[in-house]
């Protein structure tokens, strides 16, 4: 979640409400269950930290005033640590889907050139799985947990080809989804 919080920032100072919205918006209808505390609780870990920097914003009449939060450089060097790192399978596929829509919509990185870099681990991983299925010497049973990976790895391919199309063809049209 802070590196998430930290791309969400690179591309401009903003409030938790605004970055809370953010990550509701490209999560669509798994967002809804985002609670609305974490991301608070995260601005003020990276705050301690030193990875980011608030002031305070006056509000409108009717709103009160409110914490605006931007990177500083450790921040910013995080960032760009976290858009380089290849860890893949981790359990959580909404990180790497933000990773992807921060890395675009801040103009960090190339969405496909990291899904390209996240193929590369999984196919590495996949041939070791699959190599350590096909050993005659492994008892059935790891042999079983070695199977749910190699369809886990499976899948996860499968996911990461419809992610390269979707930011494929979002760079074609100019950014706009669907379109």
């Amino acid at each position: 979640m802070q590196d998430v919080v930290l791309a969400m920032l690179a591309k401009e100072p903003a409030h938790g409400y605004e970055l809370r919205s953010r990550m509701r918006g490209a999560l669509g209808p798994l967002g809804d269950a985002m609670n609305a505390g974490q991301v608070y609780v995260t601005l003020s870990r990276l705050a301690k930290a030193g990875l980011v920097t608030s002031e305070r914003s006056e509000g409108l009449p009717d709103r009160p005033d409110r914490r605006v939060y931007a990177l500083t450089a450790a921040g910013q060097q995080r960032v760009a640590a976290w858009l380089s790192e290849v860890n893949w399978p981790k359990p959580d596929l909404a990180e790497f889907h933000l990773k992807l829509v921060a890395a675009a919509t801040a103009r960090l990185a190339d969405p496909v050139t990291l899904v390209d870099a996240q193929r590369r681990e999984v196919l590495r991983r996949l041939r070791d799985a699959q190599r350590a299925a096909l050993d005659r010497a492994v008892d059935p049973v790891a042999g079983l947990l070695l199977e749910g990976v190699v369809l886990r790895l499976r899948a996860d391919l499968e996911w990461l080809e419809a992610c390269e199309r979707m930011w494929t063809e979002r760079a074609r049209s100019g950014g706009k989804a669907g379109a």
